[in-house]
């Protein structure tokens, strides 16, 4: 365990709900807690990245940023599991749609997440490592999707350490082998996870498609993407 606080979190394990969603943006950690969170209280202001707790239907829930990249959600999630006793990590982000599918504004939940990042080199292993999520927050992101009549897809994702490619063909090659959509710090968060043996699971906004060339603004981005936060509430709960 890592003694608290950390170097980016300035808080104490009783300050931080079980259950954490973790946005990439600072600004939609801030909008989760003062629009969804009932009597939210910021703890963790370190570097901008802000961090909140307060409740959903009467439970305790914190949301805080993790930045963009796997990188950054490493370093936060890594904090939040060893440092904090945070049992299960809610990655609440944008994705970008490779398949016709799957439009902007779904919902696409991570079952799998394939990465070209280097991250998990760190782990010496012999071999590729699959970056997968926890069932129990899959399953029942399901079947409280469903339940709320949300247009949702399950499958792999691409979490991609670069967002400005070199080769702009890159995106098909994954696309061919059934990959769903591409963000950018899942695999990161899922290998934590697994390691820490705690519970994580990344619910992204189709922000974007690779296919149609559609996209939201940035505006949009941050105030749009409600089902998901509410989809996430409703599964943080669950698991108190």
């Amino acid at each position: 365990m890592l003694s608290y606080p950390t170097a980016h979190i300035k808080a104490t394990p009783e300050q931080i709900a079980k259950t954490v969603l973790m946005p990439g943006d600072p600004k939609r950690s801030e909008l989760v807690a003062k629009k969804f969170l009932k009597d939210a209280v910021m703890f963790n202001d370190v570097r901008g990245v802000k961090g909140y707790t307060g409740t959903w239907k009467g439970v305790p829930v914190s949301v805080m940023a993790s930045g963009m990249g796997m990188p950054s959600i490493g370093i936060y999630s890594y904090e939040l599991y060893h440092g904090f006793g945070v049992e299960n990590i809610i990655r609440i982000g944008s994705a970008g749609s490779m398949r016709e599918d799957v439009k902007v504004r779904d919902i696409v939940l991570g079952m799998g997440a394939c990465t070209d990042s280097a991250y998990g080199n760190q782990f010496g292993l012999d071999g590729s490592f699959a970056p997968i999520c926890d069932y129990e927050l899959l399953a029942k992101s399901v079947e409280i999707g469903k339940e709320k009549g949300f247009r949702t897809h399950v499958g792999n994702i691409l979490s991609s350490d670069v967002f400005y490619d070199d080769n702009p063909d890159r995106n098909l090659l994954w696309r061919k082998m059934g990959v769903l959509a591409v963000e950018m710090e899942a695999a990161a968060l899922y290998m934590n996870a697994a390691r820490a043996g705690k519970r994580a699971l990344a619910i992204c906004t189709v922000s974007n498609s690779l296919v149609t060339g559609e996209e939201l603004s940035a505006d949009e981005r941050e105030t749009t993407f409600g089902e998901m936060i509410e989809l996430a509430l409703d599964v943080a709960i669950s698991f108190n």
